[in-house]
């Protein structure tokens, strides 16, 4: 079978919107949540996921290293962040103003992956022509 690794950039940087995604449902969560008492924050960290993927790979290329990776390994879910601490009585520890931060700069990275994903997929269709 023939690969050509043409798409290699955009599967993962689809993991990375998926992740964004994820991370967007999480901080809405938060947010719903902050004034539940005893509710522990949510975070995704795809970044941290990707980082170890890619650090196997020792002394070659990124694109040596993008091309091997198994996009399964970069599947990321939700976890309970700080889950012992809490500056609040009731045990809660969403900061409102920090998640509306948070939300701001995921949205802002979710539609940078989408255009860049548009935009190799323009290219590639501007050399097939």
């Amino acid at each position: 079978m023939l690969t050509s690794g043409i798409y290699d950039y955009i599967d993962v940087m689809d993991k990375a919107a998926d992740a964004a995604w994820q991370r967007n449902t999480a901080i809405s969560n938060n947010i719903a949540n902050q004034s539940t008492p005893g509710y522990k924050r949510q975070e995704v960290d795809f970044e941290g996921t990707l980082r170890r993927e890619l650090s196997k790979f020792e002394y070659v290329s990124l694109d040596e290293k993008v091309s091997d990776l198994h996009l399964d390994h970069l599947t990321t879910t939700a976890y309970t962040d700080a889950e012992g601490y809490s500056y609040r009585l009731d045990g809660n520890n969403v900061d409102p103003e920090q998640e509306y931060g948070e939300l701001i700069s995921n949205r802002i990275r979710y539609n940078a992956l989408i255009d860049s994903m548009t935009r190799e997929f323009q290219r590639t269709k501007s050399v097939i022509k």
